[in-house]
Order: C-alpha cells, then structure tokens, then sequence
C-alpha cells in the first residue's frame, strides 16, 4: 500500500474527503516526527510506539577497497508494535 492508496482507505473508512484525509495523515506525520526530533517518542496505545534508536560510532569497511572508515554514530527512527496490533495479526 503507498500514501495514495492509503489515503484513499482513510477516507473510505472515516467518511471524509480525500483531501481532508491527506491533510489529516501529512499532519500526523509531521506530529511525529517533530515529537522524535526533539527526542521524545510517540505511544499508540494498541497500535504502537515510535521511538528513535541511536547507534553508536562504529569501524567499517570500504566494500570497493577493503580499507577500514569509521561510520559515524546516528539517530534512527524505531517502530514497536503494540500488543492489539501483534493479536490482530495472528
């Protein structure tokens, strides 16, 4: 499923208009990621909980050469699935 379909799923299970959808899902979007930016993270309670992961500065190595480069270290957004979520899939 991409944003389009989904959308158009938003909107045939809420009743409103696609573009009210859309506004409603670029909104919740953006909530969520300024909620991570600042280092918080987000709990849908049965759905799931968006977090970010920070992964240390760790060594590499160049797949074209073989020489060893230090990866930085970086901030990764994660998503936990909840329990309600989990069931409904099994």
């Amino acid at each position: 499923m991409n944003k389009k379909e989904l959308v158009a799923a938003i909107a045939d299970k809420s009743g409103v208009k696609k573009s009210d959808a859309e506004k409603v899902l670029e909104a919740f979007a953006e909530a969520v990621t300024e909620e991570l930016k600042a280092g918080g993270k987000v709990a849908l309670v049965g759905f799931g909980t968006f977090e970010v992961a920070e992964r240390a500065a760790r060594e590499g190595r160049n797949p074209r050469s073989g020489e060893t480069m230090t990866i930085p270290a970086s901030k990764n957004p994660k998503f936990k699935a909840g329990k309600a979520l989990k069931d409904a899939l099994n």
